[in-house]
């Protein structure tokens, strides 16, 4: 008869740890630099010279919005793995802040959904949607608008629709809509 003697604890601990180190290591997809932080002083154009299409920003503001605040109809969007706004986007954010803080919007409340393109496991996706709308909600509250009227989530990719650059660029933004 073969005798069986339990693990030790600690061999179990190791070993479940190091499944789980494995497991977490393929979850993130192949990067083109760290997530950075919200710095608003990026000098890279948000769209690329062949056809006007976006290739990074950071936000896609509501028709409802950009009605209200008088806004251009201007669509930007993330550069792969980022949360960081770029320099492009600080006008149109800017402008939202006024409207919320002393425009037509003034005492409203605003939800942020965070998206992501479809590379990338479903888990890394929602956080990284979610590290998106968090990055623009920053800044507004740094311009006047508090956390308390402000709402975000993420929809990771589920909503996805892209299937190359072009299109996963779209995939990468935060809808700034009227919240409720």
């Amino acid at each position: 008869m073969i005798s069986r003697r339990p693990l030790p604890f600690l061999s179990v601990l190791t070993f479940a740890s190091m499944a789980l180190v494995t497991a977490c290591a393929g979850s993130k997809p192949a990067t083109q630099g760290a997530i950075s932080p919200v710095t608003g002083s990026q000098s890279a154009s948000p769209f690329s010279s062949q056809n006007g299409v976006p290739t990074s920003g950071t936000v896609s503001i509501s028709e409802e919005i950009r009605r209200a605040c008088g806004i251009a109809d201007q669509d930007a969007y993330f550069a792969f793995d980022s949360t960081t706004i770029l320099s492009a986007d600080i006008t149109p954010l800017d402008a939202v802040a006024r409207c919320f803080t002393v425009g037509p919007l003034k005492g409203r409340a605003m939800r942020l959904v965070g998206h992501a393109d479809p590379r990338g496991s479903s888990d890394y996706n929602m956080t990284l949607g979610q590290g998106r709308a968090d990055a623009v909600e920053r800044y507004f509250d740094r311009h006047g608008l508090g956390h308390s009227r402000i709402a975000t989530t993420s929809r990771g990719a589920i909503d996805a629709s892209g299937t190359d650059e072009s299109g996963w660029a779209h995939d990468r933004r935060v809808d700034v809509m009227l919240g409720s």
